[in-house]
Protein backbone atom coordinates (compact mmCIF):
# COMPACT_ATOMS: atom_id res chain seq x y z
CA UNK A 1 0.00 0.00 0.00
CA UNK A 2 1.26 3.32 -1.21
CA UNK A 3 1.75 6.28 1.44
CA UNK A 4 -1.10 8.40 -0.59
CA UNK A 5 -3.74 5.28 -0.47
CA UNK A 6 -2.83 5.31 3.50
CA UNK A 7 -3.78 9.05 2.94
CA UNK A 8 -6.79 9.03 2.27
CA UNK A 9 -7.99 5.56 3.77
CA UNK A 10 -6.72 7.46 7.26
CA UNK A 11 -8.35 10.88 6.13
CA UNK A 12 -11.77 8.82 5.32
CA UNK A 13 -11.74 6.93 8.81
CA UNK A 14 -11.09 10.10 10.77
CA UNK A 15 -13.79 12.29 9.09
CA UNK A 16 -16.03 9.32 9.68
CA UNK A 17 -15.21 8.63 13.19
CA UNK A 18 -14.40 11.80 14.15
CA UNK A 19 -11.61 10.47 15.64
CA UNK A 20 -8.36 12.02 16.77
CA UNK A 21 -6.11 12.82 14.16
CA UNK A 22 -2.70 11.44 16.26
CA UNK A 23 -4.28 8.71 17.14
CA UNK A 24 -5.53 7.58 13.43
CA UNK A 25 -2.18 8.43 12.42
CA UNK A 26 -0.31 6.34 14.87
CA UNK A 27 -2.54 3.40 14.14
CA UNK A 28 -2.45 3.84 10.36
CA UNK A 29 1.54 3.72 10.22
CA UNK A 30 1.43 0.55 12.08
CA UNK A 31 -1.66 -0.73 9.96
CA UNK A 32 -0.17 0.34 6.56
CA UNK A 33 3.55 -0.77 8.20
CA UNK A 34 4.98 2.97 6.99
CA UNK A 35 8.62 3.56 7.37
CA UNK A 36 11.43 5.97 6.43
CA UNK A 37 10.36 8.21 2.96
CA UNK A 38 6.90 6.91 3.14
CA UNK A 39 6.05 7.38 6.50
CA UNK A 40 6.94 10.74 5.96
CA UNK A 41 5.41 11.43 3.00
CA UNK A 42 2.04 9.99 4.49
CA UNK A 43 2.11 12.13 7.74
CA UNK A 44 2.73 15.38 5.55
CA UNK A 45 0.16 14.52 3.23
CA UNK A 46 -2.61 13.35 6.07
CA UNK A 47 -1.72 16.31 8.55
CA UNK A 48 -1.62 18.88 5.31
CA UNK A 49 -4.93 17.96 4.18
CA UNK A 50 -6.63 18.04 7.57
CA UNK A 51 -5.03 21.66 7.99
CA UNK A 52 -5.72 23.13 4.61
CA UNK A 53 -9.41 21.40 3.95
CA UNK A 54 -11.08 24.58 3.90
CA UNK A 55 -8.99 26.31 1.38
CA UNK A 56 -8.90 23.15 -0.52
CA UNK A 57 -12.80 22.39 -0.73
CA UNK A 58 -12.78 25.96 -1.85
CA UNK A 59 -10.33 25.50 -4.75
CA UNK A 60 -11.96 22.66 -5.57
CA UNK A 61 -15.63 24.65 -5.75
CA UNK A 62 -14.03 27.17 -8.07
CA UNK A 63 -13.19 24.30 -10.47
CA UNK A 64 -15.81 21.78 -10.58
CA UNK A 65 -19.55 22.60 -11.56
CA UNK A 66 -20.78 20.27 -9.03
CA UNK A 67 -21.35 21.41 -5.22
CA UNK A 68 -18.66 20.28 -2.50
CA UNK A 69 -21.61 18.11 -1.25
CA UNK A 70 -22.88 16.30 -4.23
CA UNK A 71 -19.12 15.11 -4.72
CA UNK A 72 -18.92 11.20 -3.33
CA UNK A 73 -16.61 11.93 -0.24
CA UNK A 74 -13.91 9.75 -1.29
CA UNK A 75 -13.52 11.18 -4.68
CA UNK A 76 -13.87 14.83 -2.75
CA UNK A 77 -10.99 13.06 -0.46
CA UNK A 78 -9.02 12.29 -3.32
CA UNK A 79 -9.10 15.34 -4.64
CA UNK A 80 -8.30 17.28 -1.56
CA UNK A 81 -4.59 15.14 -1.46
CA UNK A 82 -3.96 15.49 -4.95
CA UNK A 83 -4.74 19.48 -4.78
CA UNK A 84 -2.39 19.57 -1.55
CA UNK A 85 0.50 17.79 -3.42
CA UNK A 86 0.32 19.90 -6.45
CA UNK A 87 -0.47 22.75 -4.34
CA UNK A 88 2.27 22.59 -1.23
CA UNK A 89 4.45 19.43 -1.73
CA UNK A 90 7.46 20.81 -4.25
CA UNK A 91 8.68 17.89 -4.78
CA UNK A 92 6.01 15.88 -6.03
CA UNK A 93 5.89 15.92 -9.84
CA UNK A 94 2.56 17.16 -11.22
CA UNK A 95 2.09 13.72 -13.27
CA UNK A 96 2.73 11.69 -10.36
CA UNK A 97 0.04 13.72 -8.00
CA UNK A 98 -2.33 13.42 -10.82
CA UNK A 99 -1.48 9.76 -11.99
CA UNK A 100 -2.03 8.59 -8.34
CA UNK A 101 -5.03 10.10 -7.83
CA UNK A 102 -6.39 8.83 -10.45
CA UNK A 103 -5.40 5.22 -10.01
CA UNK A 104 -6.65 5.79 -6.08
CA UNK A 105 -10.62 6.13 -7.70
CA UNK A 106 -10.27 2.63 -8.86
CA UNK A 107 -8.43 1.43 -5.50
CA UNK A 108 -11.72 2.76 -3.55
CA UNK A 109 -14.24 1.42 -5.81
CA UNK A 110 -14.98 5.10 -6.12
CA UNK A 111 -18.50 5.38 -8.42
CA UNK A 112 -18.30 5.02 -12.59
CA UNK A 113 -15.87 7.87 -14.25
CA UNK A 114 -14.63 9.45 -11.38
CA UNK A 115 -11.19 8.97 -12.44
CA UNK A 116 -11.77 11.04 -15.63
CA UNK A 117 -13.12 13.40 -13.15
CA UNK A 118 -10.47 13.63 -10.60
CA UNK A 119 -7.98 14.02 -13.87
CA UNK A 120 -9.91 16.81 -15.73
CA UNK A 121 -9.91 18.85 -12.30
CA UNK A 122 -6.37 18.41 -11.14
CA UNK A 123 -5.38 18.86 -14.41
CA UNK A 124 -7.83 22.19 -14.61
CA UNK A 125 -5.83 22.94 -11.62
CA UNK A 126 -2.46 22.87 -12.74
CA UNK A 127 -3.50 25.40 -16.01
CA UNK A 128 -5.63 27.72 -13.40
CA UNK A 129 -4.06 27.57 -10.68
CA UNK A 130 -2.69 31.09 -10.54
CA UNK A 131 -6.30 32.97 -11.77
CA UNK A 132 -8.33 31.19 -9.66
CA UNK A 133 -10.23 33.97 -7.88
CA UNK A 134 -9.90 34.06 -3.67
CA UNK A 135 -12.41 36.69 -1.68
CA UNK A 136 -11.72 40.16 -1.54
CA UNK A 137 -10.29 40.61 1.83
CA UNK A 138 -12.03 44.55 1.85
CA UNK A 139 -15.46 43.03 0.84
CA UNK A 140 -15.29 40.27 3.10
CA UNK A 141 -13.00 40.28 5.44
CA UNK A 142 -13.94 37.19 7.31
CA UNK A 143 -14.25 35.10 4.18
CA UNK A 144 -11.29 36.26 3.33
CA UNK A 145 -9.34 35.11 6.35
CA UNK A 146 -11.32 31.80 6.62
CA UNK A 147 -10.48 30.95 2.71
CA UNK A 148 -6.90 32.10 3.32
CA UNK A 149 -5.97 30.60 6.51
CA UNK A 150 -8.13 27.34 6.51
CA UNK A 151 -10.38 28.13 9.95
CA UNK A 152 -13.78 28.09 9.76
CA UNK A 153 -15.70 31.70 9.99
CA UNK A 154 -16.95 31.64 13.68
CA UNK A 155 -13.01 31.47 14.60
CA UNK A 156 -11.88 34.20 11.95
CA UNK A 157 -14.65 36.48 13.22
CA UNK A 158 -13.28 35.76 16.68
CA UNK A 159 -9.98 36.30 16.43
CA UNK A 160 -10.33 39.59 14.63
CA UNK A 161 -12.53 40.69 17.38
CA UNK A 162 -10.55 39.96 20.24
CA UNK A 163 -7.24 40.28 18.69
CA UNK A 164 -7.87 43.45 16.09
CA UNK A 165 -4.92 44.01 13.98
CA UNK A 166 -3.10 40.83 14.96
CA UNK A 167 -5.66 38.63 13.79
CA UNK A 168 -3.76 37.67 10.19
CA UNK A 169 -0.61 37.28 11.80
CA UNK A 170 -2.25 34.98 14.22
CA UNK A 171 -3.66 32.67 11.66
CA UNK A 172 -0.62 32.99 9.84
CA UNK A 173 1.29 31.22 12.40
CA UNK A 174 -1.41 28.69 12.94
CA UNK A 175 0.41 27.49 9.54
CA UNK A 176 3.84 26.49 10.70
CA UNK A 177 4.41 23.28 12.57
CA UNK A 178 5.83 24.32 15.81
CA UNK A 179 9.26 23.30 16.78
CA UNK A 180 9.62 20.39 19.39
CA UNK A 181 10.96 21.45 22.64
CA UNK A 182 12.12 19.81 25.72
CA UNK A 183 12.24 20.54 29.71
CA UNK A 184 15.39 19.48 30.85
CA UNK A 185 15.49 17.16 33.97
CA UNK A 186 17.33 19.33 36.15
CA UNK A 187 17.93 16.63 38.79
CA UNK A 188 20.16 15.53 36.32
CA UNK A 189 21.34 17.85 33.85
CA UNK A 190 20.65 21.24 32.78
CA UNK A 191 19.02 23.04 29.67
CA UNK A 192 22.62 24.09 28.55
CA UNK A 193 24.22 20.14 28.88
CA UNK A 194 21.30 18.78 27.47
CA UNK A 195 21.59 21.28 24.39
CA UNK A 196 25.17 20.03 23.97
CA UNK A 197 24.26 16.26 24.49
CA UNK A 198 21.75 17.22 21.42
CA UNK A 199 24.71 18.40 19.01
CA UNK A 200 26.78 15.30 20.05
CA UNK A 201 23.85 13.48 18.84
CA UNK A 202 23.87 15.47 15.32
CA UNK A 203 20.60 17.32 16.53
CA UNK A 204 21.10 20.95 16.73
CA UNK A 205 18.90 22.96 19.58
CA UNK A 206 19.60 25.94 21.61
CA UNK A 207 17.69 26.69 25.08
CA UNK A 208 14.57 28.57 25.34
CA UNK A 209 14.39 32.44 25.12
CA UNK A 210 12.20 32.59 28.01
CA UNK A 211 11.67 29.22 30.04
CA UNK A 212 14.87 28.84 31.90
CA UNK A 213 15.00 24.91 31.64
CA UNK A 214 13.88 24.16 27.79
CA UNK A 215 15.32 23.26 25.19
CA UNK A 216 14.11 24.05 21.48
CA UNK A 217 15.07 22.15 18.78
CA UNK A 218 15.91 23.81 15.47
CA UNK A 219 14.27 20.42 12.81
CA UNK A 220 11.62 17.94 14.28
CA UNK A 221 13.56 14.51 15.78
CA UNK A 222 11.70 11.81 16.76
CA UNK A 223 11.69 10.68 20.55
CA UNK A 224 13.09 7.12 19.60
CA UNK A 225 15.85 8.85 18.06
CA UNK A 226 16.72 10.80 21.76
CA UNK A 227 16.90 7.34 23.18
CA UNK A 228 20.29 7.80 24.56
CA UNK A 229 19.02 10.69 26.63
CA UNK A 230 16.73 9.13 28.36
CA UNK A 231 15.37 10.06 31.54
CA UNK A 232 18.03 14.08 30.84
CA UNK A 233 13.95 15.60 29.51
CA UNK A 234 10.42 15.63 28.39
CA UNK A 235 8.45 17.18 25.77
CA UNK A 236 7.06 19.90 27.24
CA UNK A 237 5.71 23.38 25.06
CA UNK A 238 7.70 26.65 26.08
CA UNK A 239 4.46 27.83 27.17
CA UNK A 240 4.13 24.96 29.69
CA UNK A 241 7.91 25.67 30.95
CA UNK A 242 6.48 28.92 31.65
CA UNK A 243 3.41 28.25 33.34
CA UNK A 244 5.13 26.00 35.86
CA UNK A 245 7.96 28.50 36.70
CA UNK A 246 5.37 31.31 37.25
CA UNK A 247 4.09 29.21 39.63
CA UNK A 248 7.49 29.61 41.86
CA UNK A 249 7.13 26.02 43.75
CA UNK A 250 10.55 25.36 45.65
CA UNK A 251 11.95 22.42 47.92
CA UNK A 252 9.51 21.16 50.82
CA UNK A 253 6.31 22.76 49.14
CA UNK A 254 2.67 20.58 48.88
CA UNK A 255 1.75 21.14 45.18
CA UNK A 256 -2.00 20.26 43.81
CA UNK A 257 -2.40 19.78 40.06
CA UNK A 258 -5.69 19.14 39.38
CA UNK A 259 -5.92 18.00 36.31
CA UNK A 260 -2.44 16.74 35.20
CA UNK A 261 -2.18 13.97 33.14
CA UNK A 262 -0.21 13.20 31.12
CA UNK A 263 1.58 14.96 33.86
CA UNK A 264 4.30 17.69 32.29
CA UNK A 265 3.20 20.09 34.54
CA UNK A 266 3.22 17.90 37.80
CA UNK A 267 6.78 17.36 36.17
CA UNK A 268 7.96 20.81 35.84
CA UNK A 269 6.98 21.33 39.89
CA UNK A 270 8.65 18.46 41.19
CA UNK A 271 11.66 19.23 39.25
CA UNK A 272 11.96 22.97 40.34
CA UNK A 273 11.17 21.51 43.52
CA UNK A 274 14.22 19.23 43.73
CA UNK A 275 12.30 16.38 44.63
CA UNK A 276 11.63 17.31 47.54
CA UNK A 277 7.67 17.89 49.12
CA UNK A 278 4.65 16.40 47.88
CA UNK A 279 3.21 16.65 44.79
CA UNK A 280 -0.27 15.64 43.84
CA UNK A 281 -1.35 15.05 40.63
CA UNK A 282 -5.31 14.26 40.19
CA UNK A 283 -6.91 13.77 36.39
CA UNK A 284 -10.40 12.55 35.77
CA UNK A 285 -9.55 9.43 33.32
CA UNK A 286 -7.94 6.51 35.53
CA UNK A 287 -6.27 5.01 31.88
CA UNK A 288 -4.18 8.23 32.52
CA UNK A 289 -2.35 7.42 35.91
CA UNK A 290 0.08 5.04 33.67
CA UNK A 291 1.35 7.76 32.17
CA UNK A 292 2.17 10.14 34.94
CA UNK A 293 3.61 7.15 37.31
CA UNK A 294 5.92 6.18 34.32
CA UNK A 295 6.83 9.54 33.13
CA UNK A 296 8.11 10.58 36.88
CA UNK A 297 10.04 7.05 37.13
CA UNK A 298 11.66 7.85 33.67
CA UNK A 299 12.92 11.24 35.11
CA UNK A 300 13.67 9.58 38.90
CA UNK A 301 11.13 11.97 40.63
CA UNK A 302 9.12 10.24 43.62
CA UNK A 303 7.47 12.69 45.57
CA UNK A 304 4.52 12.43 42.42
CA UNK A 305 1.38 10.93 44.40
CA UNK A 306 -0.64 10.29 41.27
CA UNK A 307 -4.80 9.56 41.47
CA UNK A 308 -8.19 9.57 39.77
CA UNK A 309 -10.26 12.63 41.31
CA UNK A 310 -12.92 15.17 39.48
CA UNK A 311 -11.25 18.74 39.22
CA UNK A 312 -14.33 20.35 40.09
CA UNK A 313 -14.88 17.81 43.07
CA UNK A 314 -13.81 18.29 46.30
CA UNK A 315 -11.49 15.55 47.94
CA UNK A 316 -11.94 15.05 51.39
CA UNK A 317 -8.87 14.71 53.60
CA UNK A 318 -6.33 16.77 51.41
CA UNK A 319 -2.90 18.57 53.55
CA UNK A 320 -3.53 22.68 52.53
CA UNK A 321 -1.48 23.22 49.54
CA UNK A 322 1.48 25.92 49.56
CA UNK A 323 0.75 26.21 45.22
CA UNK A 324 -1.90 24.95 43.04
CA UNK A 325 -1.95 24.18 39.32
CA UNK A 326 -5.10 24.41 37.63
CA UNK A 327 -4.55 23.86 33.75
CA UNK A 328 -8.11 23.35 32.68
CA UNK A 329 -9.69 21.50 29.71
CA UNK A 330 -10.20 24.25 26.95
CA UNK A 331 -11.08 24.38 23.67
CA UNK A 332 -6.92 24.25 22.52
CA UNK A 333 -7.71 27.08 20.01
CA UNK A 334 -3.77 27.84 20.72
CA UNK A 335 -2.62 24.87 19.58
CA UNK A 336 -4.14 24.67 16.18
CA UNK A 337 -0.62 24.51 14.42
CA UNK A 338 -0.19 20.73 16.58
CA UNK A 339 -3.77 20.24 16.31
CA UNK A 340 -5.48 20.46 13.21
CA UNK A 341 -8.25 18.81 13.54
CA UNK A 342 -9.20 21.58 16.11
CA UNK A 343 -10.10 24.07 13.23
CA UNK A 344 -13.06 22.18 12.57
CA UNK A 345 -14.41 21.91 16.32
CA UNK A 346 -18.21 23.99 16.74
CA UNK A 347 -18.24 26.85 19.00
CA UNK A 348 -21.45 24.79 20.47
CA UNK A 349 -18.83 22.55 21.82
CA UNK A 350 -17.01 24.91 23.64
CA UNK A 351 -19.62 26.65 25.77
CA UNK A 352 -19.96 24.86 28.47
CA UNK A 353 -15.85 25.17 29.10
CA UNK A 354 -15.90 28.71 31.12
CA UNK A 355 -18.56 26.86 33.65
CA UNK A 356 -16.14 23.94 33.97
CA UNK A 357 -13.23 26.02 34.56
CA UNK A 358 -15.10 28.18 37.13
CA UNK A 359 -15.46 24.91 39.05
CA UNK A 360 -12.69 23.58 38.69
CA UNK A 361 -10.79 26.82 39.82
CA UNK A 362 -13.38 27.52 43.11
CA UNK A 363 -12.92 24.14 43.62
CA UNK A 364 -9.14 24.26 44.05
CA UNK A 365 -9.15 27.36 45.68
CA UNK A 366 -10.29 25.36 49.09
CA UNK A 367 -6.72 23.58 49.13
CA UNK A 368 -5.25 26.39 48.67
CA UNK A 369 -3.13 27.73 52.43
CA UNK A 370 -3.32 31.27 53.53
CA UNK A 371 -0.89 33.00 51.24
CA UNK A 372 -0.36 30.40 48.80
CA UNK A 373 -0.29 30.57 45.44
CA UNK A 374 -2.42 29.37 42.29
CA UNK A 375 -1.50 29.35 38.74
CA UNK A 376 -4.98 29.05 36.20
CA UNK A 377 -3.64 28.45 32.36
CA UNK A 378 -4.99 27.11 29.06
CA UNK A 379 -3.67 26.40 25.46
CA UNK A 380 -6.21 29.00 24.12
CA UNK A 381 -7.36 32.13 22.77
CA UNK A 382 -10.88 32.97 23.78
CA UNK A 383 -11.26 35.71 26.24
CA UNK A 384 -14.66 33.59 27.66
CA UNK A 385 -12.34 31.05 28.36
CA UNK A 386 -9.08 33.02 30.26
CA UNK A 387 -10.17 36.73 31.17
CA UNK A 388 -13.52 36.50 31.85
CA UNK A 389 -13.20 33.18 33.65
CA UNK A 390 -10.56 34.83 35.77
CA UNK A 391 -12.56 38.08 36.64
CA UNK A 392 -15.52 35.91 37.75
CA UNK A 393 -13.37 34.28 40.01
CA UNK A 394 -12.40 37.13 41.85
CA UNK A 395 -15.32 38.64 41.90
CA UNK A 396 -16.50 35.58 43.88
CA UNK A 397 -13.34 35.29 46.04
CA UNK A 398 -12.52 38.41 47.87
CA UNK A 399 -9.31 36.75 49.50
CA UNK A 400 -7.88 36.15 45.90
CA UNK A 401 -6.13 38.66 44.26
CA UNK A 402 -3.86 38.92 40.52
CA UNK A 403 0.18 37.79 41.70
CA UNK A 404 2.53 39.62 39.33
CA UNK A 405 4.89 37.63 38.43
CA UNK A 406 8.61 37.14 36.00
CA UNK A 407 10.03 34.39 33.64
CA UNK A 408 13.26 35.62 31.94
CA UNK A 409 12.44 38.54 30.32
CA UNK A 410 8.75 38.32 30.53
CA UNK A 411 6.93 40.20 33.28
CA UNK A 412 3.38 40.31 34.31
CA UNK A 413 1.33 42.14 36.61
CA UNK A 414 -0.82 38.78 37.27
CA UNK A 415 -2.08 37.24 33.49
CA UNK A 416 -0.19 37.41 30.07
CA UNK A 417 -1.14 36.14 27.14
CA UNK A 418 1.80 33.87 24.66
CA UNK A 419 1.02 34.81 21.17
CA UNK A 420 2.45 31.80 18.70
CA UNK A 421 3.57 34.98 16.52
CA UNK A 422 4.75 36.84 18.90
CA UNK A 423 6.86 34.50 21.62
CA UNK A 424 7.01 32.06 19.61
CA UNK A 425 5.38 29.50 21.65
CA UNK A 426 2.02 27.54 21.54
CA UNK A 427 -1.28 30.02 21.90
CA UNK A 428 -1.50 29.98 25.89
CA UNK A 429 -3.36 31.64 28.48
CA UNK A 430 -1.94 32.13 32.41
CA UNK A 431 -2.92 34.16 35.79
CA UNK A 432 -1.33 33.75 38.74
CA UNK A 433 -3.81 34.03 41.45
CA UNK A 434 -2.76 35.09 45.30
CA UNK A 435 -4.78 34.05 48.23
CA UNK A 436 -4.51 36.66 51.10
Amino acid sequence: MTARFAAVSTLLKTAQSRGYSNIELDAAIKKFNLSGVERAFFTALFYGVIEKKITLDYIISRLSSRKIDDIDIKVLTILETGIYQLRCMDKVPESAAVNESVKLCDEFYAPKNSGAFVNALLREYIRKKDEIPFPDKKKDYIKYLSVMYSVPEWLGDLWSREYGAECEKLLEATTHSPRMTLRANTLKTTAEELALSLGALGIKAETTKFAPHGVKLFSAAPTESLGNLDGLFFVQDEASQIAVSALGATAGDTVVDCCAAPGGKSFGAALDMKNAGAVYSFDLHKSKMSLIESGAARLGVSIIRADVQNGAERRDGMPLADKIICDVPCSGLGVIAKKPDIRYKSPEEFERLPELSQKILDTAATYLKQGGDMIFSTCTLRRAENEDVVEKFLAAHPDFAPSPFKVGSLESNGTLTLLPHVHKTDGFFIAKLHKN
